[in-house]
């Protein structure tokens, strides 16, 4: 068995400075931009696909 680190990418969306996720590319892994050594998220494909679908539809407000 292989532990490789994922890769990670940010948003394209994302020239605010650094205040962003990063998403793994099989996205079951979300990690704050600022601290990449801080503990991961950890979450499924199709929950990873609901929480955008929602971000989208603007089900989590604005900040």
């Amino acid at each position: 068995m292989t532990t490789e680190s994922p890769r990670w990418f940010k948003s394209s969306y994302s020239s605010n400075g650094g205040n962003c996720i990063e998403v793994s590319t099989d996205h079951t892994a979300i990690r704050d931009s600022k601290t990449p050594h801080a503990p991961v998220m950890h979450t499924s494909p199709t929950s990873f696909a609901a929480f955008v679908a929602g971000v989208k539809a603007g089900e989590f407000g604005t900040a």
